[in-house]
């Protein structure tokens, strides 16, 4: 049987090292900026949908991994550790 879940039963890896890049992003950037420069991206999210990524109650594509490595010019292997 496939497994879509970490072992913690979080649905992304990523979410929190996107939690603590945009907590450490100077200035601190707030889940509202975060989204808002995904959309600029062209990522169709909302402040609602960051919260789920960074709390893992949300699946992230590939498509948005390399969006947020670019807004916070980390490699896409960064936001995977």
């Amino acid at each position: 049987m496939f497994k879509n879940k970490t072992n913690s039963g979080r649905n992304n890896i990523c979410g929190k090292n996107v939690f603590l890049l945009r907590k450490n992003y100077t200035p601190k950037m707030s889940q509202r900026a975060l989204a808002e420069k995904l959309q600029i991206l062209g990522i169709d999210v909302d402040k609602n949908a960051i919260q789920r990524i960074e709390s893992g109650q949300r699946f992230v594509t590939d498509i948005e991994l390399l969006a947020l490595s670019k807004i916070f010019n980390v490699k896409c292997d960064e936001l995977l550790k």
